[in-house]
C-alpha cells in the first residue's frame, strides 16, 4: 500500500518553498558544496558575510528556498527571512558597537545573485578609516562629502573578505545571537 501512495508523487514538481537552482551560487552555500562565512542558521534562512563587503560586516540573509524575487517570496518564507533579519540586525550592531545599518534587498536590478537575499549593512562611522571623510576634515576646511561621493569612495574601497577577519567577526556575532 505503500509503494501505491509513494508512486502517486513520483515526478511531482517541487513545491516552491523547497525548489533549489543547481548553478545559483546561494543554492550551492546552502547545500555545503561553496564555502561561506555563516552567521546564523535555521531551517528555513542562512546569514552569512558577503565576500565583497561593502563595509566590514555586510552580511547577506537568505532564505533557503530558490525564489529570485521578493515579489515571489511566499509569506512563510517572508516572515522566516524577516525575523532573520532583526535577529541579525541586532546581533551585527552590537558586534560592530554601532547602530547605524542600511537594510536592503534588491530586485532583479542590481541583484547579482537572483536568489532573494537582503544586504544588512553597517552605516560608516564619521572619524574613522573606513573610507569615509572625518568630521574632523570636514571642519577643517574641507567640504563633506555629498552622497554620491561617499558612495563612490566606499564603492572603490571594496575589497575581498579575508577568511581570518570574517571567523573573528562571525564568532563575535554569532555570541549576540
Amino acid at each position: 500500500m505503500t509503494s501505491f501512495i509513494i508512486k502517486a508523487h513520483e515526478h511531482r514538481p517541487l513545491h516552491s518553498t523547497w525548489a533549489q537552482d543547481q548553478d545559483c551560487t546561494f543554492c550551492r552555500i546552502i547545500r555545503g558544496e561553496l564555502t561561506a562565512s555563516k552567521v546564523y542558521e535555521n531551517d528555513k534562512v542562512i546569514a552569512i558575510l558577503d565576500i565583497l563587503p561593502l563595509r566590514k560586516g555586510h552580511t547577506l540573509v537568505i532564505p533557503k528556498a530558490h525564489i529570485p524575487r521578493l515579489s515571489e517570496l511566499p509569506p512563510e518564507l517572508a516572515s522566516a527571512v524577516g525575523e532573520a533579519v532583526s535577529k541579525v540586525a541586532h546581533a551585527l550592531t552590537q558586534a560592530m558597537e554601532n547602530t547605524g545599518l542600511n537594510v536592503v534587498c534588491n530586485q532583479e536590478y542590481a541583484q547579482a545573485v537572483h536568489h532573494v537575499h537582503y544586504h544588512i549593512i553597517p552605516a560608516p562611522k564619521y572619524g574613522t578609516s573606513n573610507g569615509v571623510e572625518s568630521t574632523d576634515e570636514a571642519v577643517g576646511g574641507k567640504a563633506p562629502l555629498t552622497h554620491r561621493e561617499m558612495h563612490q569612495r566606499e564603492f572603490e574601497a571594496r575589497e575581498e573578505l579575508d577568511e581570518d577577519d570574517a571567523q573573528v567577526l562571525v564568532k563575535s556575532i554569532r555570541a549576540r545571537l
